[in-house]
């Protein structure tokens, strides 16, 4: 570790966030997360997992709670929208761990938020900390939060989502565009589509104007499912973030009655609407920073948007402990 790097300071309590502090926190880093909601709490459903940031999780020694509320999908199935015929269908586990040296997983927010946070020691996670403002000093920057605490580190790492704080006080204010979608997701106890006999994978329907996804979270005692509709804008006042079973079934009228099934036995479902942003031309400046969707947001049908802000937080902190000047380590990163 280099003795130019002290005390490294995260922006964002999110999966990107908490994963760079381990990263740091295990590389030897005094690091410290400040989130602004007053608990931990990720919004969402669930999420696949590729073996390219599994096997950093692995790493961080998260393996037995991984294997124990995360689900190794057997499959990749792709079908028709109306009468269920396979389009294309290929194996994930165990060929990602033979392939990779890391399985593909399945895994509900939640339980990887609270599975990352619990490698790290609690007083290095601060919530309740919304930040305002911070200035790079040039050998370190002062960081304000609206509570009044007032802190200072030798890098700041803004890991704060695609309405960055960090972002819009690096490089100015700029909206996220409409990407001309919305999603339904919700989540079923599996025993109540237990006589579907659904296989232990996932199942990607694909339709006109839009696709539904479902597969096993939560140790398989939840399916979690997402269907993607396209829609010519967005308005906070047209929708709201809970919607209901009806309006999801509707989207989806004449679609599978396996898809209907699935959406009606949930207790409720959630609309989701699809932002982007154009890339940024750099990340860095001084001895600030970007992670995540912060810098580089991605749409979800990749399935590599968590994925992408872990391997960024053990980039980093691979980088910083190879030592050198935290600008120019901040520019190799990016």
């Amino acid at each position: 570790m280099s003795g130019k790097i002290g005390k490294i300071a995260v922006i964002g309590g999110g999966l990107g966030g908490l994963a760079a502090t381990l990263s740091l926190y295990r590389a030897g880093f005094p690091v410290d997360v400040y989130e602004q909601a007053p608990e931990l709490n990720e919004v969402g459903g669930g999420i696949n997992m590729g073996p390219n940031a599994a096997r950093i999780l692995y790493r961080l020694s998260l393996g037995d709670a991984l294997d124990r509320d995360a689900v190794r999908p057997l499959s990749a199935h792709v079908r028709r929208w109306d009468d269920g015929r396979t389009l294309q269908k290929a194996p994930l586990n165990p060929a990602c761990d033979e392939l990779y040296g890391a399985p593909h997983l399945t895994v509900h927010r939640a339980d990887l938020q609270r599975i990352i946070a619990s490698g790290l020691p609690q007083e290095c996670i601060h919530l309740g900390h919304r930040l305002v403002r911070f200035e790079d000093k040039g050998d370190a920057v002062e960081v304000r939060f609206a509570n009044g605490n007032r802190i200072e580190a030798d890098v700041l790492v803004g890991a704060d989502g695609i309405h960055s704080t960090v972002r819009t006080l690096l490089f100015g204010a700029e909206a996220p565009q409409f990407a001309g979608c919305v999603a339904y997701r919700g989540l079923v106890p599996a025993e109540r589509i237990a006589d579907l006999g659904l296989e232990r994978g996932n199942q990607s329907w694909l339709g006109p104007g839009g696709h539904l996804v479902h597969y096993f979270v939560s140790g398989g005692r939840l399916l979690n499912f997402v269907g993607w509709t396209e829609h010519d804008n967005w308005n906070r006042e047209d929708w709201t973030d809970r919607a209901t079973i009806e309006r999801a079934l509707v989207a989806f009228a004449g679609w599978h009655p396996q898809i209907r099934r699935i959406v009606s036995a949930a207790d409720t479902c959630f609309i989701w609407a699809l932002f982007d942003r154009d890339p940024l031309p750099r990340w860095s400046a001084g001895r600030v920073t970007l992670l995540g969707d912060a810098c580089h947001p991605m749409y979800p049908f990749m399935a590599q948007g968590a994925a992408q802000a872990i391997e960024d937080g053990a980039t980093l902190a691979a980088l910083l402990s190879a030592g050198g000047e935290p600008a120019e380590i901040l520019r190799r990163y990016e």
